[in-house]
């Protein structure tokens, strides 16, 4: 669902009225967003949905009855609607934050707080704008679950996988990562989230697929069967100096970002005859600067295609600057990243 030249048409879900009033005064304060309804519970939300079918909702995780995850899975398979989330930022808040982008959220916040209210409603409000041009139709809302098993006939050639990911990220990875076995060559992922959201997307991750993945930890050595993803915080993820080791790389954004897929992708220049790399669904561009310059240096470089990307952001602009060998659905990266790292 798309919205028009029309003001954004938005539905405020949340059992506090403070919280209500707090997200709507600041949505309205932009002239092209307009609130057109409130809702305290699930129900009333599914009510809102059907009467008004709004452009986006802003929904809150943790609500009585029904909570905002089960509702979200429902709506997201009767009426796809693009889902902006609202949880706190707890160990529990984070992994109900993964799960909500796992089932189709396009983004989750932290709520907002006193004295930082004004920072996260700015947010909220950029957000809204991107989720009502979203694809919220390129999404598999189900999960593919495989057994772990190691593929006998699949043989690594060397080369390390590097991936790229924002908006509409968690799902992507999950789809990727699915079709991997737990033998597949070693694999650094930025995305781009909070600390405690990637922890939690790591700790899910691993439970779902094939491969053992963890967060990288400075130092340590690139290993088979092992996806890394970017801790965040104050480090980029970084190929070190030997083309065999995580390094943390501390330092400011890039791109706008830390951690940065710029960042992880500048670090294997060096090596890019030896790399493999992804960049998937994300808003603005970070990645495309780099991923040109491991495509030159002999890099295999695959973009999520238009069509299956929540956000048609970040591929975008790396196969526009030209440092894209093809584009796929989301469905057929992997197969692309294992023919490449096999022998």
């Amino acid at each position: 669902m798309m919205a028009t030249s029309q003001a954004i048409r938005v539905v405020v879900v949340d059992d506090s009225s403070t919280m209500r009033r707090l997200i709507r005064a600041g949505l309205e304060q932009d002239p092209q967003i307009e609130v057109v309804a409130e809702a305290c519970n699930a129900r009333e939300a599914r009510d809102a949905v059907k009467a008004l079918a709004p452009d986006v909702l802003t929904l809150d995780i943790e609500m009585p009855g029904m909570n905002g995850l089960e509702f979200l899975e429902r709506l997201m398979r009767a009426r796809p609607t693009p889902v902006i989330m609202f949880s706190t930022l707890t160990s529990a808040g984070s992994d109900e934050a993964v799960r909500a982008l796992s089932l189709g959220a396009f983004d989750c916040l932290g709520k907002p707080k006193f004295g930082t209210a004004q920072a996260t409603m700015n947010r909220v409000t950029e957000l809204v704008k991107a989720a009502a041009r979203a694809r919220v139709d390129a999404r598999n809302y189900q999960v593919r679950l495989r057994p772990v098993q190691t593929d006998a006939n699949w043989r690594w050639n060397g080369k390390l996988v590097m991936i790229g990911s924002s908006t509409g990220g968690v799902e992507a990875l999950q789809t990727v990562l699915s079709d991997y076995p737990a033998n597949c060559p070693p694999t650094m992922i930025t995305q781009h989230m909070p600390p405690r959201f990637l922890a939690s997307l790591a700790a899910r991750l691993d439970t779902i697929v094939a491969p053992n993945v963890r967060l990288a930890r400075d130092g340590e050595r690139l290993e088979q069967g092992v996806v890394y993803i970017a801790p965040g915080g104050e480090t980029h993820l970084h190929l070190d100096p030997t083309g065999q080791r995580i390094k943390l790389h501390a330092g400011d954004k890039r791109s706008g970002h830390r951690p940065s897929v710029d960042s992880m992708f500048g670090s294997a220049v060096p090596h890019a005859n030896n790399i493999i790399a992804a960049i998937l669904t994300g808003m603005g561009h970070d990645g495309a600067e780099e991923m040109l310059a491991l495509h030159q240096g002999g890099a295999n470089c695959v973009g999520q295609n238009e069509q299956t990307s929540v956000v048609y952001g970040m591929p975008r602009v790396a196969n526009e600057m030209g440092g894209v060998d093809t584009e796929l659905p989301i469905t057929e990266i992997a197969s692309y990243l294992l023919r490449r790292a096999s022998k």
